[in-house]
């Protein structure tokens, strides 16, 4: 994997330190390393680790170097092939959130702080990850700015323990004089006002105690800095305390310290200077605030005070100077806790698994709104989809009429279900859809509606045809270049985006489920059908749009008795709840007194129908594909579609059509109807009973 980090600047402090600690493991674990900054004093430690360092503006909040930094940074991760940009601050993942749009890169961001709530903090939850160094800033992201649980992973930050080791009390050097020490940012919510004010109750008890404030002021705190040295001017303390600025030993000056304290007033988001005293055994004072309570249990791995009150410092700090065997107790837990929970190598390990998972785990959607048919015809790219990712989470977004087609597919773990096509529902389903965080859509119902909601979801990769109507939302749409071919290799065009080869199994495929054997059964029974006796079903229209499919209804009366006395057949009409009426005109005609099931079954229902018959006479439409899926012989009578577009891929079935010079002329309604008039009562006689015979020869493509 190649990995970039970015962050506003290097030049100090934890989350530097941290990127600088991450960028040295990713190298030395064999992974590409890559960090984007506005450069600072940690450049040099950076490159020292053999990572790459791009200097760009990226913690300025100007929108046009904003705009600027996101076209540099688009070069960059095409340059180096970046698979993962990690945002570390807000103005570096809006650079990172529209570079990475269109490319193959993937963000993830760290949220190391208490963001405002504002809407410039909520694209630190738009990465495909957001990871949280402690518990209280994953309440926050979730309840603050409606970051999903399972986007959230929690990895605490991390000390490299072959940096910071531990030395045993017993064989550290005894003190004259005992050393306090508070490291961080000088600014006024590290509390350094309260340490300071603390000081004086501390030398009462410890005369010689001596205080060193590690760290610098930014530029724009360096009045608070000036501040705090008059604060110890005016105590009276300037040869009691120290202000060292940034320290680049950090482990050499914890090994000084009789104490450490954290003073912080705010909610801290962790406090990595805890565990780095912790990993070398000094023992740690801190306010009770925001995560350093994951930390520190008070006095088991420290103690914890209430934040800005000096007296409350002064008070824990003596005790803990005092008691050697309370400092000796805590210190041995935090090391211990530190050892199992924050170290270097537990933050990579996981970090890196999160890469992992945001690289190899990928989420597809792949939507077919209908009809019936439709759905059955994406079996075989599912089947394909489910062999090319494995490990992918696989939904499909589709009508509510049609969900129980693929409610037992193997193919993909869940559905996501459009009830209707109202504007609040379709709404609903965007968001639903955008929580989800899918990596690829897959539209097989390429209409405007479907390409509206990949688009508006922010699902990053976009498949499906370029049809010229709402196409230009599909980012990967092509152009269809085989009109002229079966329902599943056209599909597999859109299919190659994904790396699908086109020689794909084109069965289709279709789950029963006990409840609809069952059910199927007892409906048969109430309609008087002997258990071994032959059914034959015969599906005689197609949806009411289309009355030019239908063949004429004397003809079916016809084929219905012939095929019954030639077998000693029961005959079951099929069909929806509208052409029950045109099915029970065609019934009166016949002597065989058949079956009129149109309406009275649900779609699994007339599934499991179907499965029972030995052969289904059908129009084109949406039994010829449930009897293919089946593996149910069938005799398709194709009028104004052309098979070559529509007929399914299946075991034994029989194709009639007349070749007219008004073919395939796809007019729903015909006056004339010649190209299903000239069908006769006769050829589908003997189609079927061909396909019933033993040793007919399959007629498969």
């Amino acid at each position: 994997m190649n990995i970039l980090q970015i962050l506003p600047e290097l030049e100090s402090g934890g989350v530097e330190r941290g990127v600088v600690d991450l960028a040295d493991a990713l190298i030395k674990s064999g992974y590409k390393s890559v960090v984007v900054s506005a450069g600072g004093r940690l450049v040099k430690d950076l490159e020292a680790t053999s990572s790459v360092h791009y200097t760009m503006p990226v913690h300025r909040k100007s929108l046009f170097s904003i705009i600027w930094c996101v076209v540099k940074l688009k070069d960059i991760i095409e340059k180096e092939n970046i698979d993962i940009v990690h945002a570390r601050s807000r103005v570096p993942a809006w650079i990172a959130f529209f570079a990475t749009l269109s490319t193959k890169a993937e963000l993830v961001t760290t949220c190391h702080g208490y963001y405002s709530r504002h809407f410039f903090s909520r694209v630190m939850g738009w990465g495909k990850r957001g990871i949280v160094i402690s518990q209280v800033i994953g309440r926050h992201m979730m309840h603050d700015f409606g970051v999903s649980k399972e986007k959230i992973r929690l990895i605490y930050r991390g000390v490299d323990l072959n940096e910071f080791k531990f030395e045993k009390k017993e064989t550290m050097p005894a003190k004259q004089q005992k050393v306090i020490g508070i490291i961080g940012r000088i600014t006024p919510l590290k509390g350094h006002k309260h340490f300071i004010k603390a000081l004086p109750g501390i030398l009462r008890e410890f005369p010689q105690a001596k205080a060193l404030i590690i760290g610098d002021a930014p530029e724009h705190k360096n009045q608070y800095l000036d501040e705090l040295k008059r604060m110890v001017d005016d105590l009276n303390l300037s040869d009691k305390v120290e202000f060292l600025g940034n320290v680049k030993d950090v482990p050499g000056i914890l090994k000084k310290l009789d104490l450490l304290v954290l003073s912080t007033t705010t909610q801290e988001a962790f406090g990595r200077v805890v565990i780095e005293a912790g990993a070398v055994g000094v023992p740690v004072l801190a306010t009770k605030v925001g995560g350093v309570v994951e930390i520190i249990e008070h006095e088991k791995e420290g103690l914890l005070v209430e934040p800005a009150d000096a007296h409350a410092i002064a008070g824990a700090a003596v005790r803990v100077l005092k008691d050697k065997k309370l400092a000796d107790e805590c210190l041995r837990n935090l090391r211990k806790k530190v050892e199992d929970n924050f170290s270097l190598e537990v933050l990579v390990r996981k970090t890196i698994d999160v890469y992992k998972d945001v690289v190899n785990k990928k989420r597809i959607l792949v939507i077919k709104l209908g009809a019936l048919g439709d759905a059955i015809l994406i079996t075989p790219s599912l089947r394909a989809i489910r062999a090319k990712f494995p490990n992918a989470q696989i939904e499909v977004l589709i009508k509510n009429q049609f969900k129980d087609v693929l409610q037992l597919c193997p193919y993909i773990d869940d559905l996501i279900i459009l009830r209707h096509k109202g504007f609040f529902e379709v709404m609903k389903k965007i968001m639903a859809i955008r929580h989800k965080d899918f990596n690829f859509c897959v539209d097989f119902q390429n209409n405007n509606l479907s390409h509206m909601i990949a688009f508006a979801a922010g699902i990053k990769q976009r498949f499906g045809f370029n049809n010229k109507k709402l196409g230009f939302l599909l980012n990967y749409g092509i152009k269809d270049t085989m009109k002229n071919c079966d329902p599943v290799t056209h599909q597999v065009q859109v299919l190659k985006g994904l790396g699908i080869k086109s020689n794909i199994d084109k069965k289709l495929e279709l789950w029963l489920s006990v409840y609809d054997e069952r059910n199927m059964q007892e409906f048969l029974k109430q309609n008087w059908y002997s258990s071994g006796q032959m059914l034959i079903g015969i599906n005689a229209l197609a949806s009411p749009r289309w009355v030019s499919k239908v063949w004429m209804l004397e003809s079916y009366a016809r084929v219905a008795d012939m095929l019954a006395n030639k077998f000693n057949a029961r005959i079951v009409f099929t069909g929806t709840k509208y052409s029950k009426g045109t099915i029970e005109e065609i019934i009166k005609r016949t002597r065989c007194r058949p079956v009129n099931a149109a309406g009275k079954t649900s779609i699994m229902q007339l599934c499991a129908l179907i499965k029972h018959c030995a052969v289904l006479i059908t129009v084109d439409s949406a039994p010829m594909h449930i009897a293919a899926a089946l593996k149910v012989p069938f005799v398709a009578l194709f009028g104004p579609t052309d098979p070559v577009r529509h007929l399914p891929f299946a075991e034994k079935f029989a194709l009639i059509r007349k070749e007219l010079s008004c073919s395939a002329c796809y007019s729903p309604k015909c006056f004339r109807k010649n190209c299903m008039r000239e069908i006769t009562v006769e050829e589908v006689y003997e189609a079927a009973v061909n396909l019933m015979q033993p040793k007919s020869v399959d007629a498969g493509r």
